[in-house]
C-alpha cells in the first residue's frame, strides 16, 4: 500500500508543479509570488536559458514546453500511460535542468529542484502497479 501511495503522490507533485508554471505563465499567480507573472516574461527567461535558439524561435520554444506540461500533467493526474507520460516528464524536466545549468549556473536549477523533479519522474516511470489511474480501470474493463 505504500508504494500505491507514493506513486499517487508522485503524479500529483509532478502533475501540481507542471500546472503551477504554466498558471505562472498565463498571470493566474499573484504578482506577489509569480516567478514570470505573464507570457512575455515567460518567453525572456525561454530566451535566457536557450541562448542557442534565434529568437524568431523562442515563442515556438515556449509553446512546445508549455503544451508538453499540461499534456503530461493532465495524462499523470488521470493515470493514462502513466509509465509514458512519467518518462518523457523526466525527460523534459532534465532538459529544463541542463538549460538552466548550461545558460545561468546550477544554482538555479538546484534552488527549483529540476533535478528531484526530473528523477522523480523516472522513478514513477519505474511504478508499474496501477493504483487509481484510467489505465487499470480501462485494463480491467478490457480484460472482461
Amino acid at each position: 500500500m505504500k508504494q500505491k501511495v507514493i506513486k499517487l503522490f508522485l503524479r500529483l507533485a509532478i502533475s501540481i508543479g507542471f500546472l503551477s508554471a504554466v498558471a505562472d505563465r498565463f498571470g493566474l499567480w499573484s504578482p506577489d509570488i509569480s516567478v514570470w507573472g505573464n507570457w512575455s516574461n515567460f518567453l525572456g527567461y525561454t530566451q535566457v536559458i536557450n541562448p542557442w535558439f534565434p529568437n524568431s524561435m523562442i515563442s515556438i520554444v515556449g509553446v512546445i514546453a508549455t503544451s508538453a506540461e499540461i499534456v503530461f500533467a493532465l495524462c499523470l493526474i488521470v493515470g493514462f500511460k502513466t509509465e509514458i507520460f512519467a518518462k518523457l516528464s523526466g525527460f523534459l524536466l532534465l532538459i529544463f535542468a541542463l538549460a538552466m545549468t548550461f545558460s545561468t549556473g546550477i544554482k538555479g536549477a538546484l534552488d527549483f529542484s529540476v533535478f528531484t523533479a526530473s528523477i522523480g519522474a523516472f522513478a514513477l516511470s519505474q511504478m508499474t502497479e496501477k493504483y487509481l489511474e484510467l489505465d487499470g480501470y480501462l485494463g480491467v474493463k478490457l480484460m472482461k
